[in-house]
């Protein structure tokens, strides 16, 4: 079955992911595709990215400068799909998130893995800057980022008591969301088994000192 990691990517104390994973995480479990994990950045204490070659040493299998790194890298790379659920801030993702995903390209953790976003904000936008912005960071980890996204707007009255979202076209897209990134993860599961190219940036070095 499909490992799948939910990254919840805000550490604030007062954070509105609360209200939202309690909701993904029942709606993923009920789907039944996936074997589910939660990854709260709150339990992960990385410290701030500054890795280069001389501290990850075997680049298949690296090491890292702290062993919370090599934890972090570890449970990325054996994921085969992923959630990460987004607040905005200033029209971006948290720092907390960002830095928790620079700190697994020792690893190439997850390229050529699929990744969905869920994002929310307190305002009309629902995260959507945010969810733009890790595409962007996504593709750059030669990940593949899903076009179907799950957006919460006004996210502090989006549920109600019991914790069911008030608008059931909330519920209808992250099935959709669901739906396609099994198939994605399938897809990429096969294409990973039948052999992967070395990462491009591996390629390029490699080709210019053999020049």
């Amino acid at each position: 079955m499909t490992k799948l990691l939910v990254v919840v990517g805000s550490i604030r104390p007062v954070r509105a992911a609360d209200l939202v994973l309690p909701w993904l995480a029942s709606r993923v479990n009920a789907h039944g595709g996936f074997e589910v994990e939660i990854a709260d950045l709150r339990d992960w204490a990385l410290p701030m990215f500054a890795e280069h070659l001389g501290t990850v040493g075997d680049i298949d299998d690296p090491t890292c400068s702290d062993p919370v790194l090599r934890a972090w890298n570890t449970r990325v790379r054996e994921a085969d799909a992923f959630i990460v659920i987004t607040p905005e801030y200033h029209h971006s993702l948290p720092g907390s998130l960002k830095n928790a995903m620079d700190s697994v390209w020792p690893a190439f953790g997850f390229r050529n893995k699929p990744v969905a976003a869920v994002g929310y904000s307190a305002g009309i936008g629902g995260g959507s800057r945010a969810v733009q912005h890790l595409a962007q960071i996504v593709i750059a980890a030669d990940a593949v980022p899903l076009r179907s996204t799950v957006l919460l707007p006004f996210v502090q009255t989006a549920f109600t008591t019991a914790g069911e979202p008030l608008d059931r076209a909330t519920d209808i897209g992250l099935r959709i969301m669901l739906d396609d990134l099994a198939w994605w993860a399938t897809a990429l599961n096969k294409a990973r088994a039948e052999g992967e190219l070395a990462p491009g940036q591996t390629r390029m070095m490699s080709a210019l000192t053999s020049a």
